[in-house]
């Protein structure tokens, strides 16, 4: 059963009644307000009282100089360091009598002053319970005086008193082995000391739970865990009772603290969301909408260079929103065109940007040749001192330090080696790149496939060169070092380094040959396929002009039979008019228009006449596209001639008709 306590507040220090910086009486320490010590003797300097406490007699000036009853402290303004203690025990700046700071280095955030050692909050009369200490600072407890029972510490060589894990946001506490007959005004008076009480729930047992305003008191009360506890001056056994104080696990302080982490959570959100708001970049203006005025602004920013990307976007936008209709097509074509016409410019600007990024290739290709050279140098200026001539005038640690300083600069000549042969491998497959990229396509002409083929055949020979004089290199480094046998280890590592990297040379034009090989075989294949290709084209040409020499005599056959009968019935009939002449001229014309008729009959939706004339001219270079759309005007029963498109995408196409022109003629 909880009572509430929040009205009642229970405070360890009692306010002063006088101003202790113009009063010069002594300092009291009154109990008015509710002593919290019991009534004892004023100390004397006699037997029975040292048998009693045993404690060590104090000399007749400490006696003189303070005394301690029930009701009052005394202490002489003349000691500077007691004044200056309890001053700063109770937050106050120590002031002497005229006004002076007797301590200069007074810290009013800490409360402490340095040099003073601080007032035992365990003494008689403050009835103050001292804040959770440090683990490694040994905690000294004291006698604790209470209005109605006495608290006695225990054996200080005991262990500490075992508790358990402490719960999240914990207020509330366990208090167990409290004498029998203990009270609610009893608990109350001894924790009160330790902080604001809310509730106190006693059970018949010798325990209670009580509930803290703070959580940091909840320390206060484990500070009384051990304390044996005796009710006045009776030693009957169930006024006594050793408190053992724990940590308790309750509902309301788990709700509390689980409210307070949601309220924390919400704060930690709210603020990494106004830090994002505040790191987010502003957002791009908004893009207008379209306008005659809008337009004429935005053409001149595409002609712009410098106004280009953003008066492209805004281009964007209004086509994507569906700005266009047939009454401004006109100007976003125009727009669209003078965006067309910035890619000359961004091509020239990259070329020059290439430009400028192969000169310092080339430069830096050409620093670093120069500093291999140099090394070389070094190199073989350590050559020359490592011979036999200038080795032995050097003494010891100088031969240790020309030994380190030749690998040294070998082992960097070697890898700037590698670094400049790998540049001009690389710019030398480029080359061989772009040899392959400018070589045309040789499916249709014969002529660039042989061409094709000769540059691969000399490339293949230059590199059988170089590989020759890759070996010739390796066979004569391999005589020198047969002939001329090296004194030193380090020359045998040299020229085994040499002849690895010589040898490594060599498997990689090895390698490259036997690619050229493959791709040569493949150009071959190729080749032979585009001339098969070719034959085959010949023949399907050869079959096409018999077939149309076919159905000109069948026609001419078929002229002649008619010519034969109407001139048999003009005779009979007497004289008619003349036959209109025949649009078909030469046997050139009438070999088109049977091609022509193939080629659009399997375009049953027609061509235009630069289609008609690109297929013709794979045939017959020499054919014109006036000749051709000349021919076909001719023939208005055989082609016909139709509109398609709308606006800028008009076109004009060709039909073939002939199936319904026969049907009319």
């Amino acid at each position: 059963m909880y009572k509430d306590y929040r009205s009642r507040r229970v405070t360890g220090l009692n306010a002063l009644p006088f101003d202790p910086a113009s009063n010069n009486d002594p300092l009291h320490f009154s109990s008015s307000g509710g002593p919290l010590v019991t009534e004892c003797p004023p100390l004397e300097n006699t037997a029975d009282n040292t048998k009693k406490r045993k404690r060590a007699s104090l000399p007749p000036e400490g006696i003189c100089n303070m005394t301690m009853d029930s009701n009052s402290m005394t202490m002489p303004m003349s000691d500077p360091n007691a004044w200056a203690t309890a001053m700063n025990n109770l937050g106050m700046p120590p002031i002497g009598i005229t006004g002076q700071q007797l301590m200069p280095d007074f810290d009013p955030n800490l409360g402490m002053m340095a040099g003073i050692t601080p007032l035992n909050p365990m003494m008689p009369g403050l009835g103050m319970v001292p804040a959770p200490l440090s683990q490694d600072v040994p905690v000294i407890k004291e006698i604790i005086h209470c209005k109605s029972c006495t608290l006695f510490p225990p054996n200080p060589n005991l262990p500490p008193p075992a508790t358990r894990d402490r719960p999240p946001g914990c207020k509330t506490v366990f208090v167990g082995g409290l004498p029998e007959n203990a009270t609610e005004q009893l608990i109350m008076e001894v924790f009160g000391q330790c902080g604001d009480i809310t509730a106190i729930r006693k059970s018949k047992k010798n325990f209670c739970h009580i509930r803290f305003a703070e959580e940091f008191t909840v320390d206060k009360a484990l500070f009384l865990s051990g304390y044996r506890v005796r009710l006045g001056s009776s030693t009957d056994k169930k006024d006594t009772g050793r408190l053992h104080v724990d940590f308790a696990q309750a509902r309301d302080d788990l709700y509390e603290w689980e409210c307070r982490q949601r309220m924390l959570a919400r704060e930690e959100r709210h603020r990494r969301k106004m830090e994002e708001d505040r790191l987010r970049p502003p957002s791009p203006p908004p893009i207008v909408h379209y306008s005659e005025h809008e337009c004429s602004q935005l053409g001149d920013k595409i002609k712009d260079d410098g106004k280009f990307a953003e008066a492209v976007r805004v281009l964007l936008t209004w086509l994507e929103r569906g700005e266009v209709n047939r009454r401004n097509a006109n100007n976003f074509y125009s727009m669209i065109q003078s965006s067309n016409g910035h890619i000359r410019r961004l091509t020239g600007e990259k070329s020059q940007h290439e430009k400028e990024m192969e000169e310092a290739k080339d430069k830096f290709k050409t620093a670093l040749a120069g500093i291999v050279a140099q090394f070389e140098q070094i190199v073989s200026v350590f050559q020359a001192a490592s011979k036999q001539k200038a080795w032995d005038h050097f003494s010891k640690a100088q031969r240790k330090n020309l030994d380190m300083w030749r690998k040294q600069a070998e082992e960097i000549r070697n890898m700037h080696s590698e670094q400049l042969m790998g540049i001009r491998r690389e710019e030398e497959m480029e080359m061989s790149d772009d040899d392959m990229e400018d070589v045309p396509d040789s499916k249709d002409s014969e002529d660039s496939g042989v061409s094709q083929a000769e540059a691969l055949k000399e490339e293949n020979d230059s590199l059988r060169c170089q590989l020759d004089a890759y070996r010739n290199e390796v066979e004569l480094l391999k005589q020198e070092q047969g002939k001329n046998q090296p004194i030193r280890s380090e020359e045998d590592n040299t020229h085994s380094q040499q002849l690895s990297f010589l040898q490594q040379a060599l498997q990689g034009m090895q390698k490259q040959l036997l690619k050229m090989r493959e791709e040569l075989k493949q150009r071959e294949a190729e080749l032979e396929k585009s001339l098969e290709d070719k034959q085959q084209l010949k023949n399907q040409v050869q079959n096409l002009k018999e077939g149309l020499q076919n159905l000109q005599n069948t026609h001419a056959m078929q002229e002649a039979t008619a010519s034969t009968v109407v001139s048999c019935s003009q005779e009979k009939e007497g004289p008619t008019e003349k036959n209109p002449p025949s649009p078909i001229q030469s046997e050139r014309e009438a070999l088109l228009v049977g091609i022509i008729s193939t080629f659009l009959h399997v375009h049953p939706f027609g061509a235009s006449i630069e289609y008609i004339c690109s297929y013709l001219q794979r045939l017959d270079t020499k054919i014109n596209p006036s000749e051709v759309e000349a021919l076909l005007s001719r023939l208005p029963c055989t082609f016909r001639q139709e509109l398609t498109g709308v606006g800028a995408s008009l076109e004009k196409r060709w039909n073939f008709c002939g199936f319904q022109g026969i049907k009319s003629t």
